[in-house]
This record gives C-alpha cells, structure tokens and sequence, in this order.
C-alpha cells in the first residue's frame, strides 16, 4: 500500500514499475538516489572512483540492494546479455536515462553486471528449415482473450482431463538475455507468435519449437500479439514499452508499418492491443509516476488512454484520454510545481462489446492530486468515436507515486490510497436468460460483476484475497460461460532490511476461486499449494492470468510450478514444476523461473507456458514451454 518503507507489505506497491527489468529499474535508480542515497551508503564499502562497481553503486546500488524497491538481484541481472543492456540505455526504453552515462560507462557497466563481453552473445540456432506456407487455418489461441470478450477459454483444446496427468515439456526454447518472460505466446495457423523482454518477437513452430523468424523491436514486448488477414496479407499486430505499435507481415516476420502512439510523458503498450473490424484498439499506460521520487520532479502529467488504428494502415482513427490534460496544481514543500490530474492508466487488453458496439477497460489510480472519478473504474467506450458511453468507479480517491515510499515524500499526494489498480481485463458474459454481465478482478481482492446494459450496475461482488498493492487479483481472470476463475496473488513479504536481498513469505498468498457467473457464489476453492520448502524467494501467490478450458483450469505461481485444476471440484489434476534447466531447440542456455503476469495458452493438442520473472523477488528464468501429453 502506499505507505511508509518501513511497513512490511508496503514494497508491493511496486506492482506496476517493473514490467521490464531494464526499464523502469535503470530509471527508479538513476533518481531514487536522491531520496535513499545518503543512507544507504553509508554502511558500504566506497568503490574506486570512476570503475564500473561506482557507476553501479552511484546509480543503480540503491535499487538492486534495497528490497523496498522491489528490484531483482544482481542474480537476475546476470542473466542479461550485455548488449540487450547497451542497447536499453541507448536506443530503447531507457534512452533518456541512459542518456545521463557516457557511451563508455554504459558498456562497462553491462558488461559489468553479466560478467560477460558485448557481441559475445552466440548466434541462435534452432531455425525452421524448408519453406512452410503459413495459414490462419486451424486451431488458436489468438491474442490476450482467445476472443473478442476475453474468456480466455479454449473450447476445443484437444486434450482432456484424463490426459492432463500426461503432460509432460515436447519442447524448450530459450530467449537470449532476459531474465523475465511476460509476452504471452499466441497460437495460429500452427505457429506461436511471442514477444520478449530483450525487444525481440519471434515464431516459432507450433509442433517442433523451431524458429521462423526473429524481429527486433524498439523496446520490450509485454503484450500479447493478435494475428489476422488484413489485405493480402495475414498481420501480426502488437505493442512496446515506448509506445510503437506494429504491423508484421506473419508469415516473414517484415515490417508491414510501425507508428508511435505516445504523446505524453513515459507512455507505454503494457496490455494487448485489441483488433475488432480493421480496426486496432490500443491501451495506453502512463509512468512517470516513478520519477516522482525525486523532489525536483514535476509529478505529474502521464495519463492513460485507448487510441484506435486502421489496423491496415496504422493511421489514428481516434484517441481517448482517462482524465483531462494535467495542468499546475501547487507546489511542493521544496517549491517544485506540480501538476494533475493524471495517472489512470489502462494497463490491460480491451474487451469488446459486438452487440452494442463498446469497449470496456479497467483504468488504474490518480498519480497525483485531483482524484478523479475515472480512477479504479470501468470505462465503456463508443467503438466508432471513443466517446464515454458510461463509467462504474470502484474505488475512490486512490492516489499514489513511487515518492509515497521514499523518506522524502515531497511529490506524494495525500492522502494517498491503497494501489487497487484494475490490472486485468474485463469478461463480458451471457447469461441464460438473456442478460449479460461484466467480470472483473482487484488487486483489492474482490471480483465484481456489472451489468454492461445498465450503466455497469454492481450486480454481486466477491472477495477471493486480502488484496493489497501486488494482492488480489493481479492479471487476469477466466470463464467459461458459467463459472469466473479467478487466482490470487496477495503477494508478502518476509521482512523488508535495508541492504539485505529480498524476502518474499513461502507461506502467504496464492489460491484459485470458481465463482459462479450469475450471483457470484464460491463453487470452489482450491488452497495454494505449498512448493517452496528449501527455495529461495518463493512464494505461492498465483498473480499470472487464468485460462481455461471445457475439463480444467490453468494457473501458474510465482512458486515456478503450472497446475492443472479440475473444473468441477478444483482438485490439481497436474503439476510441473519449471524452475530448473532445459536443453533448448535453440541452444540458448535456459533456465527457468516463477511463473507470472501472462498464462499459459492452449491449441492443438499443447499447452504453451513462459516461465521466468526475475522482478518483485521472483525467481529470474528465460524459456518458453511448449507441454504435450504422453501417448
């Protein structure tokens, strides 16, 4: 919550920064030695002057010591490739951060940190061979949702509840120089499309886990990737952590058109874009928000939105803004001017409404003063023109920055709320007797349905966590039509010392719910499971999406483990643990790790999981799974 550092749970508030650990974690240390410098060095040894060991301890050290920020360790640093690092601070996401080192102690600080040299990174083996015509054809699992009212549901999974103890990895394929794997694969025409950390998108081989073709985007690929025929030609559509958005020719992997969306400060693509007739619903997030650490920040003027593509040409049909534009506001106690509204960031995938033509986002908290009545709501929004049709606010007045932890909390609005974000997406539902119904999960650990014809009435709510900052439910829910899965995260923390590493709690969190579609009465519960004796930060919470299918339901936990449930009863019909090593289609060294943010996705026969997510405590890991039962 935001709060005072010296809180137990307060380091969750983190829940929204650290999405790439090369993106908001260079930014938070450049600044938040301002605030956490003094102290903290204090109690360390003084590196030589001028030697990578100082620019870590100048600019990152305050970070990557200090569990209040929620950063990895230098484990997970490691496990980068220096050149994704070099090319972050130079070219990427943090450009503008990066732009504070010389060319020269960017280079000898990756290098530092993965103990490796630049260009040292081997070339990946592992490509498909032959020539392969790509069809649409098929079973998918297209996108975020699997379809146009993110159920998240694979109807026809082509594997069964008696097979589910059988499953067992076909396949491994290792992404170079990441240490968190958060881009859902997507599954079409018998190809996985994924996005990564390192700013790369690749597709691969449904069947063999070989690779068709790599992309290098400009920043990280967070969002799931949607694919369509568009034209003469089948796109793959996604966005990145600085705001492009992308066109792919699918079957090549060339660019088709790429634009930029950002137009206000640290606007970035963290959920899935949505595609509905040509037309390409993009989420905006704001996060500025991090900056505000430092006093002399002006916080705040990012600001959420959706903007609308011709999904064949790229060219902005309309833009929508969450709140107004941020105009001054005061000062604060060092005189710094300070602006609002802002924040309310979309942070995951539209889902749409086909029979009354809408859009429906869940928005996050206010960054700074004023609240607004868009914050930690749902928003209906006109297809055709992105007016507001109708807005259902869950929670009032929730504000917060990243300055609300610092000891200096000159830019934290007061009083400032518990971070309940809507992190995930909405599931429009219809019900037997023609009404239809709007599920949505917290992070304050309560489910709520809406009626999407009335203006978003709340029709039931139902607590499934405690909540909190990294609690309740964090990605995503699933249903099947007739019940919501939703797992929860509540997230906690063992202590939290300055200087000493991270400690998530191996007994708190994690759990999965069935609810049922119509009152929101618990079916079921299925208690977390209790994996962690003898590993370090680990934790059962269950944050990453749900999915679903006609016989289970799938749920992976930070603890690194895949469950299978029962849709009937809850009872784990599979589980595989993936935080170990696996030898590679691709010969890159993998490893992997906590699972979290995005699920796994069914077709064909398979299941398709990342695993790593080296972020908030969690362990670090680089591989993309693909699961077939044994014959």
């Amino acid at each position: 919550m935001w709060s005072d550092c010296s809180r137990r749970d307060s380091v969750a508030t983190f829940s929204r920064y650290g999405d790439s650990v090369v993106g908001f974690l260079f930014l938070f240390c450049v600044v938040a030695k301002i605030a956490f410098a003094p102290g903290f060095a204090s109690a360390q040894a003084a590196p030589s002057p001028g030697t990578a060991e100082a620019t870590f301890q100048d600019n990152c050290a305050v970070c990557h010591a200090n569990p209040a920020t929620r950063a990895p360790a230098r484990d997970s640093l490691r496990s980068m490739s220096p050149d994704f690092i070099v090319e972050a601070l130079t070219n990427g996401i943090m450009k503008d951060q990066g732009s504070l080192l010389s060319a020269a102690q960017r280079l000898s600080l990756a290098e530092y940190l993965t103990g490796r040299k630049v260009g040292e990174q081997p070339t990946m083996a592992g490509r498909c061979g032959g020539t392969r015509e790509f069809s649409l054809e098929g079973s998918a699992f297209n996108g975020w949702g699997a379809n146009p009212e993110n159920w998240r549901f694979q109807a026809e999974p082509g594997i069964s509840a008696t097979q589910a103890p059988r499953l067992e990895v076909k396949w491994a394929f290792g992404v170079p120089g990441v240490a968190a794997m958060f881009g859902q694969p997507t599954i079409v025409g018998g190809r996985v499309f994924f996005g990564a950390q390192n700013g790369h998108v690749y597709s691969l081989d449904a069947e063999s886990g070989c690779y068709f073709w790599d992309y290098a985007a400009s920043a990280g690929v967070r969002s799931a990737i949607t694919v369509a025929r568009l034209g003469d030609k089948a796109l793959a559509l996604f966005g990145d952590r600085r705001g492009h958005v992308y066109a792919l020719d699918a079957a090549t992997g060339a660019t088709v058109w790429k634009v930029s969306i950002a137009d206000g400060p640290a606007m970035q693509i963290t959920g899935a874009p949505a595609l509905f007739e040509g037309r390409l619903y993009v989420p905006v997030s704001a996060g500025d928000d991090s900056a505000a650490i430092d006093p002399k920040y002006e916080c705040c003027k990012g600001r959420g939105a959706v903007v609308a593509l011709d999904a064949a040409t790229g060219a902005t049909v309309w833009r929508t803004f969450t709140i107004p534009e941020a105009g001054p506001t005061g000062r604060n106690s060092i005189g710094t001017q300070l602006w609002g509204p802002s924040g309310v960031s979309i942070w995951s995938s539209p889902t749409i409404d086909v029979k009354r033509r809408i859009l429906y986002v869940g928005t996050g908290d206010n960054h700074s003063a004023p609240a607004t009545d868009t914050s930690d709501a749902v928003l209906a929004l006109a297809l055709e023109t992105g007016a507001v049709v109708w807005l259902r606010q869950l929670l009032s007045g929730d504000m917060g920055n990243v300055a609300c932890l610092a000891a200096d909390k000159a830019n934290c609005p007061e009083p400032h709320g518990p971070d309940f974000d809507l992190g995930a997406s909405a599931n429009l539902i219809a019900l037997s007797d023609n009404k239809r119904l709007l599920t949505i999960g917290q992070k304050s650990g309560l489910v709520f349905a809406l009626d999407p014809d009335d203006k978003g009435r709340i029709v039931w709510r139902t607590r499934v966590g405690r909540g909190g900052p990294l609690g309740g439910v964090q990605w995503g829910t699933a249903t099947d039509g007739e019940a919501v899965y939703a797992a929860t995260s509540d997230i906690s923390l063992k202590a939290l010392v300055i200087g000493q590493p991270f400690a998530l709690d191996s007994d708190a969190g994690g759990g999965l719910a069935a609810l049922d579609v119509a009152t929101g009465d618990r079916l079921w519960i299925a208690p977390p499971a209790h994996a962690c004796a003898g590993r370090s930060n680990c934790s059962p919470a269950q944050s990453a999406a749900v999915t679903a299918t006609p016989e289970f339901v799938l749920s992976g936990s930070v603890d690194g483990h895949l469950r299978a449930y029962a849709r009937a009863d809850g009872r784990v019909l599979w589980d595989y643990d993936t935080a170990k090593p696996f030898v590679t289609v691709n010969g890159v060294a993998s490893h992997g790790g906590s699972l979290d943010a995005a699920g796994p996705t069914v077709a064909g026969g398979m299941i398709f999981a990342n695993s790593g997510y080296g972020l908030y405590g969690g362990q670090p890991g680089n591989v993309l799974l693909g699961f077939a039962p044994r014959p």
